[in-house]
C-alpha cells in the first residue's frame, strides 16, 4: 500500500532529478530509468506519476518556469521605478536559481523540444509572451513607442546569454550577464 502524501514528494524528486540529469548530460537523451535512479525510485514509479519522459521533462520545465515567475513577481514588487522594473526582470533572468548550468541546459533542450512538441511549444510561448509583456510595460515610460522593439532586443540578449552559457562559449557570470543586457539597454535609452 502506498504511503499517503508521498506522491508530491516523489514528483518533486523526479523533477529535480530530471533537471540534474539533463544538466549532467547536456541533452534530452537520458532515460526514465536514469532519471528515476537519480531520484531514488524505480522507473515504473516514474512512469506511473508522469507517463513518459517528455511529460517528466515538461513537468521539470513547468517547475523552472514557476520558479522564474515567482522571482520576477517578487523583484517587480520591490522595484520603485520603470528602470528598476526592467532591471528586476533582467536580474531575475540571471538569478542563481535560473542561471545554474543544469537549468541552462534544460532551457536549451526545452527550446529544441518545442520544435516538435505542441505542449512544449505552448509552454515556451507562455514564457516568451509574459517576458515581453513585462518588458514592454516597464519600458513604455522610458522609451515610449519603441518599447516593443527594445523589449525584443532585451529578450533576445537574455536568450543569447543562455545559448552562450549552454554551448560553453565561456562561462558568463550572472552579474556580467546582467551588466551586458543593461548596458545594451542604456544605449537604447540614449538613442530614444
Amino acid at each position: 500500500m502506498p504511503k499517503l502524501g508521498m506522491e508530491p514528494i516523489r514528483r518533486a524528486a523526479l523533477v529535480k532529478a530530471t533537471i540534474a540529469e539533463i544538466g549532467e548530460t547536456g541533452t534530452l537523451d537520458v532515460t526514465v530509468s536514469q532519471i528515476a535512479k537519480r531520484a531514488g525510485m524505480s522507473s515504473a514509479l516514474a512512469h506511473h506519476y508522469f507517463g513518459n519522459k517528455e511529460q517528466i521533462f515538461l513537468a521539470a520545465m513547468r517547475h523552472t518556469l514557476a520558479v522564474y515567475a515567482a522571482e520576477v513577481r517578487g523583484a517587480l514588487g520591490m522595484a520603485s521605478s520603470p528602470l528598476g522594473r526592467v532591471e528586476a526582470i533582467v536580474k531575475s533572468s540571471f538569478s542563481q536559481s535560473n542561471f545554474r548550468s543544469e537549468v541552462v541546459a534544460a532551457w536549451l533542450n526545452f527550446y529544441v523540444l518545442a520544435q516538435v512538441s505542441d505542449e512544449a511549444r505552448r509552454l515556451l510561448n507562455v514564457y516568451q509572451t509574459r517576458l515581453r509583456s513585462n518588458l514592454r510595460h516597464s519600458l513604455r515610460p522610458i522609451v515610449g513607442a519603441q518599447a516593443p522593439e527594445v523589449a525584443e532586443r532585451i529578450a533576445a540578449m537574455i536568450d543569447g546569454a543562455y545559448l552562450k552559457q549552454s554551448l560553453g562559449g565561456g562561462q558568463t557570470e550572472q552579474g556580467e550577464a546582467v551588466r551586458l543586457v543593461m548596458d545594451s539597454f542604456a544605449k537604447d535609452v540614449v538613442r530614444a
